[in-house]
């Protein structure tokens, strides 16, 4: 990944147009992240809707694994969050060019152990699940944080409702003779494409190669988190 680019995506001096690539860039991982888990797990950890009515079918069936599945989702999501937050916070206090590579990377190594230990762990199938799962929802709760942090909530990237929900008003905007706002319908429609063309890749990517699929992934993650931490390493 060329270095500008990189550290045009992570500045710390936001900018509308760093923001949506960044998105764009982080929806498409997302997607690709969410329908390969979902081969490999059997449920879809970039979003937290479903993991909480399955916590509440699971409490009321009396279905044990569901339900620890579930809750363990959640709290490994919010974590993910709480961690990027302390990320981004210590980054700031010590005025460090990668406040935002942090995150990143860190998405990264949780991206490359499911990889190259995934199939290892697979053979554990009853401790395999709830742990996979938590590890998924983990990752996407340290990018959803992210990207809400670095847009000022303007940019979610891990799940879609909010992303159809906005374009329906904008285009309702617009039948309405209020205008059309083409830099947000291109910013929603662009995530909304990375997020489905990832899915796309990533289901593909999962059937095709297994639990290796997330280390391009991984890869691509790192190698633009890895800028702005070696321009912090070399002062």
């Amino acid at each position: 990944m060329p270095h500008h680019y990189a550290r045009r995506l992570l500045a710390i001096e936001r900018t509308a147009d760093g923001n949506a690539h960044l998105g764009w860039m982080l929806a498409f991982v997302a997607g690709a992240t969410n329908a390969g888990g979902f081969l490999a797990v059997s449920q879809y950890t970039s979003h937290m809707t479903g993991m909480v009515s399955a916590a509440a079918d699971g409490l009321v069936l009396g279905q044990t694994q569901p339900l620890v599945t579930a809750v363990g989702a959640l709290l490994s999501f919010g974590a993910g969050a709480a961690c990027t937050a302390v990320l981004v916070n210590f980054g700031r206090a010590r005025g460090v060019r990668s406040v935002f590579a942090l995150p990143l990377l860190l998405e990264a190594a949780c991206l490359l152990a499911f990889g190259l230990l995934g199939a290892w762990l697979a053979g554990l199938r009853a401790a395999f699940i709830p742990a996979a799962v938590a590890v998924l929802c983990f990752t996407m709760g340290l990018q959803n944080a992210l990207i809400t942090k670095v847009s000022r909530a303007e940019i979610r990237t891990t799940h879609v409702t909010g992303i159809v929900t906005d374009l329906g008003i904008e285009l309702g905007r617009a039948l309405y003779g209020a205008g059309l706002n083409t830099t947000r319908l291109r910013l929603l429609g662009g995530l909304l494409a990375a997020f489905a063309v990832g899915g796309l890749i990533g289901a593909w990517a999962f059937k095709s190669l297994g639990y290796a699929a997330t280390l391009p992934l991984a890869a691509l993650l790192a190698s633009l988190g890895a800028v702005p931490a070696l321009d912090d390493l070399r002062g």
